[in-house]
C-alpha cells in the first residue's frame, strides 16, 4: 500500500462510495501518515480493533 492508494480509499470514504475500510496492523502506520496530513482529518473515526488493525469510517460532523 503506498499514499496514492491510501488517498484514494479515504476520498471514496469521503464521497460515500465506501462505509468503512479495513486497516491491518501492516498498513497502519502509512495509513495513518496520509490521514493526519489531510484538512479533512477529523471527519474519520478509526475504531481499533483486537489485533492491531482498524476501521475508518467517515462522520458528516467532524470530532472535536
Amino acid at each position: 500500500m503506498d499514499g496514492q492508494t491510501v488517498t484514494e480509499i479515504l476520498d471514496q470514504l469521503r464521497d460515500g462510495e465506501l462505509n468503512e475500510y479495513h486497516v491491518t496492523k501492516e498498513q497502519f502506520l502509512i495509513f495513518r501518515e496520509v490521514l493526519v496530513n489531510r484538512e479533512d482529518f477529523k471527519h474519520f473515526r478509526g475504531i481499533a480493533k483486537q489485533g492491531g488493525s482498524v476501521i475508518y469510517r467517515y462522520l458528516n460532523e467532524p470530532r472535536s
